[in-house]
């Protein structure tokens, strides 16, 4: 794989939570400054034998629509985020435009995705393709002995519900349930100066650590919340946990939901209305309609609590996870797509 590197890509923002609104209308400025230097680099590929362009997020669409302009090569979108109601707003209708004309395929990483684009265009479902260790790994005993431990693994922001999920963790110590929870994410951005006092002025940067920091401490939570920071390998943690909580304002389970059921580990999740490659409510894991503190606590002291269902969950949950997500199995199927493109290119 060669590797043409840029000094970054610009994209636009109409995923659900990202769009631009009132102050987020500055992030626009961000974009037009690095348009240059992705615009050079697409101008020195235009002489490679390309076969076909991938967008690996649909942020990247209108400079994949200058691309296949440009390398004159069909183009596969992929979608990993979820986007705006179809036909809520000029931008919406405009980036589905292009998807209809410009795009050769349109991959959704799962169905709660696909649920958020237009029906007609010409989509397929391919899950992200997960790989862990093909050696098993022996679980520590999360019953009888110790406390049952919870991880939380992303980046420190609040959309990810991590203020929601520490104050479930001071709900469940004053019910004086045994539970530790681990958190393994860094801050979103490490900036200091005057960008960023203009990033925090806006709301666009917090040192949430800091104030994570500072809520443990003020709760007394110092043995019941542990920040790890950045692990460079989830893959020593997973085996550690009982439980993997996603708590995300986003309305979706993530990566880590996915990673986790490989190790035998159910997950609650804040998602309203669980989909069955997302999670399988009372199968792989409990599903909270939202990230509400009060929810998230006592999904998870039930699951604390009875560790008979945490191991027919997590086997479950397993047992699911390599059905859906196992990389040789989605690798071949998005290869198939590829095919599939160039010989419909190459009839018509």
């Amino acid at each position: 794989m060669r590797v043409h590197p840029v000094k970054g890509l610009s994209q636009f923002d109409n995923t659900r939570y990202g769009y631009y609104r009132k102050v987020r209308w500055l992030i626009l400025l961000r974009e037009l400054l690095l348009l240059p230097f992705a615009l050079a680099g697409l101008w020195r590929l235009r002489r490679e034998p390309f076969d076909l362009i991938h967008i690996n997020e649909i942020t990247l669409l209108p400079l994949g629509v200058v691309a296949k302009w440009l390398l004159r090569v069909p183009m596969v979108v992929h979608v990993r985020s979820l986007q705006r109601k179809p036909g809520s707003g000029l931008r919406t209708r405009w980036l589905n435009g292009l998807l209809r004309r410009y795009a050769d395929a349109v991959v959704a990483i799962d169905h709660t995705v696909a649920a958020t684009l237009e029906p007609e265009l010409p989509l397929i479902i391919v899950h992200n393709g997960l790989e862990v260790a093909s050696q098993p790994i022996e679980r520590r005993p999360g019953d009888g002995v110790g406390s049952v431990k919870v991880g939380f693994l992303g980046v420190l922001i609040p959309l990810k519900g991590i203020f929601e999920l520490v104050e479930a963790m001071r709900i469940l110590k004053s019910r004086g349930v045994s539970i530790q929870c681990l958190v393994a994410g860094e801050n979103a951005r490490e900036i200091s100066g005057l960008k960023a006092w203009i990033l925090r002025k806006f709301g666009f940067a917090r040192d949430v650590r800091s104030e994570l920091e500072g809520l443990i401490c003020r709760e007394g939570l110092e043995d019941w919340v542990k920040l790890l920071g950045f692990v460079s390998d989830v893959r020593e943690l997973y085996p550690q946990l009982d439980i993997l909580c996603f708590p995300s304002h986003l309305d979706a389970a993530g990566r880590p939901v996915f990673e986790a059921a490989f190790y035998s580990v159910p997950s609650v999740v804040a998602v309203s209305d669980p989909l069955p490659d997302a999670l399988l409510h009372e199968v792989t894991g409990l599903a909270v309609p939202t990230p509400d503190p009060l929810l998230i606590a006592d999904a998870l002291q039930r699951l604390a609590e009875n560790p008979d269902l945490r191991r027919q969950l997590g086997c479950q949950a397993k047992s699911w996870a390599e059905e859906t997500f196992a990389i040789d199995v989605n690798a071949a199927r998005m290869l198939d797509l590829y095919h599939r493109v160039l010989s419909s290119n190459a009839s018509s």
